[in-house]
């Protein structure tokens, strides 16, 4: 009995021994794991926002201004793209008289000067005919990209007067669904920054995959690979709540044809208004974008796959001035992040508070 209890205690130690060293070697593997991860997701965007000025709130008298995408041009000077409709027609406005509107200044974060207007509805049967709205400014290549939405009314004639009356009226008008269904994803192309801007006879992508009913709000970027990741919105299938999904599609031209992934970038929440960049430091993309109540980020080392970045929460809905207040909005929307050199130099957003709406360019620092 006795050699058979010491056989039987030699082997349970030798057993617990045995276990504990599988731990320390799986525990050694995980850590080894994480600490040699060659994509390092460090961005902490958080960390780089500043107080703003007077001279980072851009706001234009008479008209609501929503929603902003800069670039440096070869004069040195930067150049900002940005919607705009009359105040007289409501908020709701966006949907049935929005335009691109452009906008130099000497510095990222302003104060910007009005030029004119780059793009306006097309009219007539284009798919374009109504609206030019949340632009996104690219160069690719010696030419520069201004991708954009817009809507039309199908087979529906639609007069002025009419229009007026659906902006005024806003979400409850019969004309709104058929305006919101009919929302594209396209793009002009100009060898100039001051155009003229060639518009083309088709929207870049119509709705499949992950998302249904439209495809808008374009958020587009190369990859090390030499091609073009384009980011839209549309609406997530069959989900009555009519929550809305991001989804990515791929091209070997900035032109297309763009050809939709499977699985959506973000479906797990409603968000809106993606901003994407590849950042050649880090080895991997980053997408900011707005949930309602604040601005989120998330990362991806393909392209494809995305998850939430480690700094996930970028700012809540309060923007802090060097005068020691704050701006509340009421709405805090259409995150843009400028790279200059290749860090994130400038987070832009469309603010709207009250009957009035304009674009903040908050100042990032770049170390």
């Amino acid at each position: 009995m006795k050699g058979n209890f010491t056989t039987f205690v030699f082997f349970l130690l030798s057993q617990i021994a045995f276990g504990q060293s599988k731990l320390g070697e799986n525990a050694t593997m995980q850590k080894d794991t994480t600490d040699q991860r060659p994509e390092k997701d460090n961005l902490n965007l958080k960390q780089k926002i500043s107080p703003i000025s007077n001279d980072n709130i851009f706001d234009t008298e008479g008209y609501f201004n929503w929603g902003t995408s800069l670039i440096k041009g070869d004069d040195g000077r930067y150049h900002l793209f940005y919607s705009r409709w009359k105040n007289e027609l409501n908020f709701t406005g966006w949907l049935t008289h929005s335009e691109i509107a452009y906008a130099i200044s000497e510095k990222p974060t302003g104060p910007w000067e009005y030029m004119g207007t780059a793009l306006k509805g097309r009219g007539g049967k284009h798919w374009d005919a109504i609206t030019a709205h949340n632009p996104k400014i690219k160069f690719f290549d010696g030419n520069y990209y201004l991708y954009y939405i817009s809507t039309n009314m199908g087979d529906k004639t639609i007069t002025e007067t009419e229009l007026i009356k659906t902006a005024q009226v806003g979400y409850n008008h019969p004309n709104w669904t058929i305006l919101r269904s009919n929302q594209r994803t396209g793009v002009a192309v100009s060898n100039s920054i001051d155009g003229p801007w060639k518009r083309f006879n088709q929207p870049l992508i119509q709705p499949s995959g992950p998302i249904t009913t439209l495809t808008v709000n374009p958020a587009i970027a190369k990859n090390k690979d030499g091609k073009y990741y384009l980011v839209v919105k549309g609406d997530k299938p069959n989900d009555t709540n009519r929550t809305r999904n991001q989804a990515i599609s791929i091209s070997k031209s900035p032109l297309g044809p763009f050809k939709m992934k499977p699985n959506a970038v973000i479906d797990y929440m409603d968000t809106e208004d993606m901003s994407i960049w590849f950042d050649e430091k880090r080895d991997r993309f980053y997408g900011i974008f707005h949930a309602h109540t604040y601005i989120g980020l998330v990362t991806s080392a393909d392209g494809v796959n995305w998850e939430k970045a480690n700094a996930y929460k970028v700012m809540d809905k309060l923007i802090a001035r060097k005068d020691g207040e704050s701006i509340k909005p009421d709405r805090m929307e259409r995150p843009f992040v400028y790279l200059e050199d290749g860090k994130p130099s400038v987070l832009s957003l469309g603010v709207k508070k009250g009957n009035r709406s304009y674009s903040v360019f908050i100042p990032l620092d770049k170390n």
